[in-house]
């Protein structure tokens, strides 16, 4: 008897729900995204829209913003468990509060749904309104219900067979009161504090160790309130920095599903909500900007708006101009140093400040020989997805780069003879020593480039690279001999 009832419930319509069920996002979210980041003034349309209803809004989203399907961040072991249902001939329905239009399209990438049922300007297919249809449609416990949220526990209440995606231990608990035979189907996310992790980028905050560069150039690290005062614009930067990484995951959210690793970040695969970084981003640059209100100096406030208004314009607009975005690039980077300056109010050699801008200038470079590279070598004679570079462009990107490289060699040579320097030190001429090394280094993580084993953005690359460690080593090694040592 047992056998005949899972025979029959085997063969039971299967009604699926599309987000966070059979997608890992929401496509009202996915699609709001979209339209704001076209044109952020749009926010007041959206607004307008959603006061005149939320089917309203969910069509209009639907209309101006363009999703592909395919490109979607699907729950494979859904769609895998779904795929085998529909080959063993089970009637399987999607039926979701996302407009019928994208609900459609959904459908018709998948293949293997007999019946579509979505939102319209009329009903707001959720809750309630799903179940009355299922029940107009099956009758109460004539199909099986796969839903994801607490809207979905008055079908699950009429559902002969109710599971449930990837709930937290407490949904669980509380449906099993509701539904003891609740079956649950895991769809492999991480731990959200993982994923907040990964998309406030906290391997990138080394960078912002360049803040320190003036207090050591200076010989000031002996003094406590210039240290303090840098380790406090450390931190802001490094807030500010992330606030600015998660802004660029969200507008990036698109170009980064094309791309064969970006498509891992937390946005791009649906480990994160949309909109978790909607509110991430505002609240990290706010908590940056109150600590410098009232610790740091409005210099090193001017700087740090500067550096957000470039980040800003970068991702929104600079990204995709041929060269002006390397070089904005290297100006972010300088803007850090720049930082350090205003927040010690220490002195630092304009040779320095150029040496900053050619050698940046040059990793910048790499960043983009090697998404030109990947695209080139897998064939592709187009534009690169999101930039204005094409794969002709590889060897003048290249040639660029080295050059920029080399010339960053020259100014610290420059540097190193500048009398204020040379009164720094007790052995100044030790430190030319440090012109050869870069010389190599330069050279080798150009090599490594273009022999396609660059895979990370350059600066990630030389700290997790052993050779670049010992070679950071050693100069910091001649600098103290310099320093400390009278030859």
């Amino acid at each position: 008897m047992k056998d005949d009832t899972k025979n029959q419930d085997a063969f039971m319509p299967l009604a699926v729900d599309l987000d966070g069920t059979i997608i890992r996002t929401d496509l009202l979210l996915e699609t709001a995204n979209i339209f704001i980041l076209k044109n952020p003034i749009h926010i007041f349309k959206v607004l307008i829209w959603l006061f005149k209803g939320r089917t309203i809004l969910k069509e209009k989203l639907a209309v101006f913003s363009e999703i592909n399907a395919s490109l979607l961040p699907y729950n494979k072991s859904i769609v895998s468990w779904l795929k085998e249902q529909h080959f063993l001939g089970r009637e399987i329905i999607l039926i979701t509060a996302s407009t019928d239009l994208l609900a459609l399209s959904v459908g018709g990438y998948l293949g293997i749904f007999k019946k579509i049922f979505g939102s319209s300007q009329k009903i707001n297919l959720k809750g309630i309104k799903k179940k009355e249809l299922l029940i107009e449609k099956y009758g109460v416990g004539g199909f099986d219900y796969v839903g994801n949220e607490r809207a979905d526990i008055p079908i699950w209440e009429v559902c002969n067979t109710a599971y449930v995606v990837n709930p937290s231990p407490r949904f669980i608990f509380e449906l099993k009161k509701i539904k003891p035979d609740i079956e649950v189907l895991k769809d492999n996310r991480p731990f959200i504090g993982k994923s907040i992790t990964k998309v406030l980028r906290p391997h990138q905050w080394i960078k912002n160790i360049l803040i320190f560069i003036p207090l050591f150039a200076a010989q000031e690290y002996g003094n406590p309130i210039n240290l303090f005062q840098t380790m406090i614009a450390f931190i802001v930067f490094c807030l500010t920095a992330s606030s600015a990484y998660v802004l660029n995951d969200l507008i990036d959210l698109k170009n980064d599903r094309y791309h064969c690793s970006k498509k891992n970040r937390p946005f791009a695969s649906g480990d994160l909500s949309i909109l978790m970084g909607w509110v991430l981003w505002p609240i990290l640059l706010i908590f940056g900007l109150a600590i410098s209100v009232n610790f740091l100096p409005k210099s090193f406030i001017y700087i740090q708006l500067c550096y957000l208004f470039l980040t800003l314009l970068y991702s929104f607009y600079i990204k995709k101009l041929v060269i002006i975005d390397v070089l904005a690039l290297a100006i972010l980077y300088t803007l850090r140093i720049i930082a350090g300056i205003a927040a010690t109010g220490v002195p630092l050699s304009f040779w320095l400040l150029t040496f900053s801008i050619f050698i940046f200038l040059s990793l910048a470079f790499i960043k983009r020989f090697s998404e030109i590279k990947s695209a080139h070598d897998i064939g592709s004679d187009k534009a690169i997805k999101g930039r204005g570079y094409l794969t002709d462009d590889l060897e003048v990107v290249s040639s660029m780069g080295v050059s920029a490289g080399f010339i960053s060699v020259l100014v610290l040579a420059l540097y190193i003879q500048d009398v204020h320097t040379a009164s720094l030190y007790k052995s100044p001429e030790v430190i030319w020593l440090v012109c050869p090394m870069l010389l190599m280094w330069v050279s080798r993580i150009w090599l490594i480039s273009h022999r396609g084993e660059m895979h990370d953005d350059p600066v990630v690359f030389a700290l997790k690279d052993r050779f670049s460690q010992l070679f950071a080593a050693t100069i910091v090694s001649v600098v103290l001999m310099a320093k400390y040592c009278k030859f």
